[in-house]
C-alpha cells in the first residue's frame, strides 16, 4: 500500500487530493492548522487517514512530518498544497510577509525534509501545487507571484539535483490557473476548474511522474503567451 502525506489538506485542492488518494488505496497523512476541518476530513475516510494538526510556519515542522511518517509506516509521496496569497495593491507589508512565510519558508522546509528522506530511501515522489502566477511578476499580488516563481525554480533545481545524484526521486510541479477555492481572488476569472477536477489531473500527473503540469491543461496556452510577451510590454499591462 502506497503512503502519502499532504501538507495543507484541510480545504481546496489538498482536501480533494486527500480523498482521491484514499479512494485509490493510499494511506494518507493529512495535515493542516485548522483542527476542526482536519477532524471533519478524517471522519470521511477514518481507515485511510492519519491526521496531525500542523501549522506549516511553526517550529518543529520537520519533527512532526517524521512522526506522521512513522504512523503511516513509511512514505512514498509528499504533496505540498499549503499556500496563501492576498491582493495587495497598497503594498501592505503585513500582507506580504505571511505569504513569504508559507509559500517560501515553509515550502522550503517541507521539500528539503522530503528530499533528504527520499534520498536516504533511494526513491520517492514530491509534488507541489505552485501556480501559473509564478511565470511573471504581478502588480496586484507581488509577493504571491514572486513566491510561486521561487517554488517553480526551486523544484527545477531539485530535479537537476536528482539527475546529478542519479536518484529515483520524481518531482512534479503542478501549476493551476483559476481553481474554485479561497485562493482564487482575482477580479476577473475564467476557465475556472473545480477542486475535484484539478486534483484528478494532478493525481494523474503524479502517477505518470510528470515534471510540470498546468491545471487545467488549457492553461498551457496562457503560460505560452505569458512567456512570449516582451518585458517592456508586460510591464505596461
Amino acid at each position: 500500500m502506497q503512503k502519502a502525506i499532504i501538507v495543507g489538506a484541510t480545504s481546496g485542492i489538498g482536501k480533494s487530493l486527500a480523498l482521491l488518494l484514499a479512494d485509490n488505496g493510499y494511506k494518507v497523512g493529512i495535515t493542516g492548522r485548522r483542527k476542526n476541518l482536519l477532524a471533519e476530513l478524517h471522519t470521511e475516510r477514518p481507515y485511510s487517514f492519519y491526521s496531525l494538526t500542523i501549522d506549516a510556519t511553526a517550529n518543529h515542522l520537520e519533527e512532526n512530518l517524521q512522526v506522521l511518517t512513522e504512523q503511516l509506516g513509511g512514505l512514498d509521496l509528499l504533496i505540498f498544497s499549503a499556500g496563501i496569497g492576498e491582493l495587495n495593491n497598497d503594498l501592505n507589508i503585513d500582507l506580504e510577509l505571511p505569504t513569504i512565510d508559507v509559500n517560501v519558508k515553509a515550502f522550503n522546509k517541507v521539500v528539503i525534509w522530503a528530499y533528504h528522506y527520499f534520498e536516504e530511501q533511494k526513491g520517492g515522489q514530491i509534488a507541489v501545487i505552485s501556480s501559473i502566477a509564478g511565470l511573471r511578476g504581478g502588480a496586484i499580488a507581488p509577493a504571491y507571484n514572486a513566491s510561486k516563481a521561487y517554488q517553480i525554480n526551486y523544484l527545477e533545481g531539485l530535479r537537476q539535483k536528482t539527475k546529478q545524484q542519479k536518484l529515483a526521486i520524481s518531482i512534479t510541479d503542478a501549476r493551476p490557473g483559476f481553481v474554485d477555492t479561497a485562493m482564487a481572488k482575482a477580479e476577473k476569472k475564467f476557465w475556472m476548474a473545480t477542486p475535484e477536477k484539478a486534483a484528478l489531473q494532478i493525481f494523474n500527473a503524479i502517477k505518470a511522474k510528470k515534471n510540470v503540469i498546468y491545471i487545467t491543461k488549457r492553461w498551457q496556452i496562457i503560460a505560452f503567451l505569458l512567456k512570449m510577451i516582451p518585458r517592456f510590454l508586460y510591464e505596461r499591462m
